[in-house]
């Protein structure tokens, strides 16, 4: 089992995540309160990120909520999404407000 570092990039933070876990999980680590999961299986989009740099392997998830396009471009539902490298992200969908709290900069 390999171990990576997920960085997010509004606010810079850091936490481990393994191959075997989504991004969420990994998120979730960072103890903030409030972060909203959703259903967990890709089909609600409360977890939306933008991959910027690393590579990953992805379930299904929904087109409702990430289309094609936005997928070639690195945008993924974080519970449908595992490491496979160091990764960098921005948090897109409703966790931002809740994960970033004041460190992230307003769009």
């Amino acid at each position: 089992m390999a171990t990576f570092t997920i960085t997010i990039e509004d606010s810079g933070e850091t936490f481990r995540c393994s191959d075997r876990q989504s991004l969420l999980v990994g998120m979730e680590s960072l103890g903030k309160k409030g972060i909203p999961v959703g259903c967990r299986g890709g089909g609600c989009g409360v977890c939306k990120v933008a991959v910027t740099a690393g590579e990953y392997r992805k379930r299904r998830m929904s087109r409702e909520h990430v289309t094609e396009e936005e997928e070639e471009q690195g945008t993924v539902l974080a519970c449908r999404v595992m490491p496979a490298s160091d990764v960098r992200l921005k948090v897109t969908g409703m966790m931002k407000k809740n994960v970033c709290r004041q460190a992230c900069t307003s769009e």
